[in-house]
């Protein structure tokens, strides 16, 4: 396995029985993070009512876009979707793969080609996207992996108020770009990722992105925290 990939391994670890293993996760914005890798293998009644929502919102043939342990993948596989889960992490592909998961790409999105009804992106799974830049280019490939009436679900989060200050003013740098522009860096036992851009971005500034190019947009669910889940269609 190639020793930048924590996540691979950490949940090839919990498959072959450590089930307390936890993912440290480093970023330059907040404390270390720790996520339990249970946590990415729930099954639907352990996941979040958002990502409930989204799984019954599928349609057609699914791309499940960083799809991680493959707990959306394999929920939609039970269902009877046509359903292929891609992800970046070779030890995470082999992981779906090892649960049962049939179709599995261990990929970049922008070297998948394909045609899709939904794309699926979960777990603020847009953060791919790394920064607005990228958004840009991830909008527009994806153009060509949704079939004619597609569609993409995605998650994400406002995350203006882990600027907010007691007193629930907001101060930011406006020459350090955009406040959800965010870099992580992720570590398990002694993998390490190096650190990597994220995006978290709020529905106004999605919206204007999305019809930028050419997609209608829409909010299917606000959650608690500033997270929500949309819907990005092509009309025909």
């Amino acid at each position: 396995m190639i020793n930048n990939d924590p996540i691979g391994l950490a949940v090839s670890d919990y498959l072959a029985g450590e089930k307390n293993a936890e993912i440290t996760v480093e970023s330059n914005l907040a404390d270390d993070d720790f996520i339990p890798v249970a946590y990415l293998f729930r099954d639907e009644s352990e996941m979040p009512e958002m990502e409930q929502v989204a799984l019954q919102e599928c349609k057609g043939r699914v791309l499940d876009i960083g799809a991680g342990a493959g707990c959306h993948a394999l929920t939609l596989q039970k269902q009877g979707f046509d359903v292929t889960a891609l992800d970046i992490s070779e030890g995470a592909a082999n992981a779906m793969r090892q649960q049962g998961v049939k179709q599995v790409l261990n990929q970049n999105i922008f070297d998948v080609t394909g045609k899709y009804d939904t794309l699926l992106l979960l777990m603020n799974g847009i953060g791919i996207a790394s920064t607005l830049h990228g958004l840009d280019r991830f909008l527009e490939h994806t153009k060509s992996l949704l079939s004619p009436d597609g569609q993409i679900l995605l998650e994400s989060s406002d995350i203006l108020y882990m600027y907010e200050d007691e007193d629930g003013s907001v101060v930011l740098d406006l020459n350090a770009g955009y406040y959800g522009e965010v870099k992580y860096n992720m570590k398990y036992k002694e993998q390490e990722s190096g650190w990597f851009d994220w995006l978290f971005i709020d529905p106004a500034i999605l919206e204007d992105y999305a019809n930028k190019h050419g997609y209608t947009f829409e909010v299917l669910y606000e959650g608690d925290m500033g997270n929500y889940l949309a819907k990005l269609t092509l009309p025909q």
